[in-house]
């Protein structure tokens, strides 16, 4: 049978799974996977579900668990499993990232359909259009910053974006783009900041003599680099690291961690809970 999820964020009640899995026996569904999350501090539930269903089962559950959302004041979707989501990947002169998330969606191993770069460079439009992506190049200056940003926006409308990934693009949103893109944006930084900021953050770093290397993806908001994390990776390193040794391995923990993110949230598995995210894997 066909497999779908359900996601699902409401305040904290009693007898909510009772109710979704019921809903879900009474139309003949059979649950492939339920997590779920309570928290006690914001007082708000979350839940995703997986589950096969026969098709001329699904109008029907989608009414019953509208019926049921309305009554719990909830956010909810319903979608097929394996659904792609339609991304739209900025980046600026390091490729690194965005060659992860071309390969990774390519193999399939990413639930996305890249349909479109942004850069404000030229440099990786060979690489984009290998790929059979459109590639746009947009330059920004303090000048053009609005103009440019409204081309961005031209462009979510235009192909249907679902979420946009910041591949380590090197120009900063403007307070009303990053409220604009709340929740569909996710940026990727290396998780030295605060404490190496601006230039050559791992030169710095190897000053310091320090024993990890990280990276954390979060979701874009109006404070830089600030935003609700979704995914961080690390990697130890030690004395015989150099400073292009370090700048190495962060490549490869920037990959994982973003192209982590990328793939939880586009399976539905992430809720923004405040500052913070919850995340059901």
């Amino acid at each position: 049978m066909p497999e779908y999820v359900l996601s699902l964020e409401c305040d904290e009640r009693r007898g909510i799974v009772h109710s979704l899995t019921g809903a879900l026996l009474d139309h003949g569904g059979d649950i492939r996977e339920l997590k779920q999350f309570d928290d006690a501090l914001s007082r708000r539930f979350f839940l995703r579900v997986e589950f096969e269903l026969e098709p001329e089962a699904l109008e029907d559950l989608r009414a019953e668990i509208e019926r049921l959302g309305a009554d719990l004041d909830a956010k909810w979707n319903l979608w097929p499993k394996g659904e792609k989501r339609r991304v739209l990947v900025m980046v600026s002169k390091f490729e690194h990232c965005l060659n992860d998330l071309l390969f990774r969606a390519r193999i399939g191993e990413l639930p996305v359909d890249i349909a479109a770069v942004v850069s404000n460079h030229p440099d990786h439009r060979e690489l984009v259009e290998w790929h059979h992506v459109p590639f746009f190049r947009i330059p920004v200056t303090p000048e053009t910053k609005p103009e440019a940003e409204g081309k961005l926006l031209d462009l979510v409308d235009r192909f249907e974006i679902d979420l946009v990934v910041l591949a380590r693009y090197m120009q900063v949103l403007s307070d009303d783009l990053a409220r604009e893109l709340t929740g569909k944006a996710i940026n990727i930084h290396h998780s030295f900041l605060p404490s190496f900021k601006g230039a050559k953050p791992y030169h710095q770093a190897y000053e310091r003599g320090v024993k990890t290397v990280g990276a954390t993806a979060h979701f874009v908001n109006s404070e830089l680099d600030e935003g609700p994390i979704i995914a961080q990776a690390v990697t130890e390193v030690d004395h015989a690291f150099g400073p292009q040794d370090l700048v190495a391995a962060g490549r490869d923990t920037e990959c994982k961690a973003l192209s982590n993110a990328v793939k939880w949230h586009c399976e539905g598995r992430v809720f923004l809970n405040g500052k913070r995210t919850v995340v059901l894997r």
